[in-house]
């Protein structure tokens, strides 16, 4: 009996997903749960096991193909069946060449078309912390695909002597250390920057976004930071952020405002009992939002942890598709980058995201008297579509008092 290799639809706002590679080859035998594919969406690269168990009959979607979820990508038969092919596949004999040519204890294997390694995901992250060059690697799993396996144990071998020219050939590759775009060349509109530009139209086409702004003085609150700094000195790992004292100062506020820790879906407005905290990660070739479930159970030191982890993850390429999807609310700090506001744009189908903005000495008023002062500003995309002004100002005013006065959060 045959069966169909669908797109996935990872999370409610997706809408495509791009094939990066399949694991398997046409005309090869595959187990049920087997890696069979890796997909590629604005959020994450994550690898499709296979329904079935069986022969890979045919690959209807090829590697770089933009696919509608819920789309026929592949069929699946019974070994020694012959269903009838769908039209716009890759031919068997194609695929049964690619095999042929590839013995099992070739150089590391790569993909025809763009000429990368071929590695699981888990292999590259590992590849990533033991500083392996992938190229290096000889793979072991289907077609060649290297595993995480694989990078141990090459990670395990001794380092060949490096030859006595090397040294004098280094500074000749300096100039390849250039990183960003150049000057005079074209980007091409394609993977993930594409599909990040596509969700970034849909989400100001499918919601009325409206932002509002605040500053607030946050002297208190750094102060807070000095002090929590100060009290854990005699341990050198800790660590403590203003973004780790803004996420649970936004979690006690959405507790006290539910309306804008909501997601607006098909069959209304969702308002949610607990916080599903998403932090915004910039990554080198886009952004993720991995979010912490239950955000509002959490401690300040407990929450700064799990905030830490995802986002530590997310840049390494270790999150599951649980971390980027269900969350509620969204927190985007810039302040790293000298930025006082911007206008964030939601995170569909969330109801609101807040923007963060550097903290900056100016002069304020404290006790009738003018001194210098810390500010920072808050900003605030909601959704006109769930909720009016009014709540959403509300909200905003609320966690700025937080900030001013860290005492409101324990209340």
């Amino acid at each position: 009996m045959a069966h169909q290799v669908l797109m996935p639809k990872w999370g409610l706002t997706m809408k495509t997903g791009k094939i990066a590679r399949w694991l398997v080859a046409e005309g090869a035998s595959l187990e049920a749960g087997q890696p069979l594919l890796e997909v590629e969406t604005d959020k994450i690269t994550n690898v499709v096991e296979s329904p079935a168990g069986g022969v890979l009959f045919q690959i209807i979607a090829p590697a770089g193909e933009v696919v509608p979820v819920k789309q026929v990508i592949g069929i699946i038969a019974d070994a020694g069946e012959t269903p009838e092919r769908v039209a716009g596949g890759e031919a068997p004999a194609a695929a049964a060449a690619s095999t042929s040519a590839a013995p099992a204890a070739a150089a590391p294997a790569k993909d025809k078309k763009s000429g990368s390694v071929r590695a699981m995901p888990a292999a590259r992250r590992v590849a990533k912390e033991l500083g392996i060059d992938l190229a290096t690697v000889t793979g072991t799993g289907p077609d060649g695909t290297i595993t995480e396996k694989d990078v141990r144990a090459a990670a395990e071998k001794p380092a060949a002597a490096a030859p006595a020219a090397a040294p004098a050939a280094a500074p000749a590759a300096a100039p390849k250390a250039a990183s960003g775009p150049q000057p005079g060349s074209i980007i091409p509109m394609a993977g993930i920057r594409q599909l990040i530009a596509a969700n970034m139209q849909a989400s100001l086409q499918n919601a009325a976004q409206l932002t509002v702004f605040v500053e607030a003085d946050v002297t208190e609150m750094v102060a807070l930071r000095e002090a929590m700094l100060a009290r854990n000195k005699k341990n050198p790992e800790y660590r403590l952020s203003y973004n780790d004292i803004i996420a649970y100062a936004v979690c006690r506020a959405l507790l006290k405002h539910p309306i804008m820790n909501s997601t607006l879906q098909d069959d209304g407005i969702h308002v949610h009992e607990h916080v599903n905290l998403g932090v915004a990660v910039s990554l080198p070739d886009g952004l993720i939002v991995p979010n912490v479930k239950q955000a509002d159970t959490y401690s300040l030191e407990d929450l700064k942890a799990k905030v830490r982890d995802a986002a530590g993850r997310a840049r390494k390429g270790g999150l599951s598709m649980d971390e980027i999807g269900g969350g509620t609310f969204t927190i985007s700090n810039v302040s790293m980058l000298g930025v006082d506001g911007f206008t964030p744009i939601l995170n569909p189908p969330e109801t609101g995201i807040l923007g963060v903005g550097r903290v900056v000495e100016k002069p304020g008023i404290a006790d009738g008297a003018v001194c210098i002062r810390k500010f920072m500003t808050l900003s605030l995309t909601f959704n006109h579509m769930v909720t009016d002004g009014g709540p959403a100002m509300t909200f905003l005013r609320a966690l700025a008092d937080m900030l001013e006065k860290p005492v409101r959060m324990l209340a």
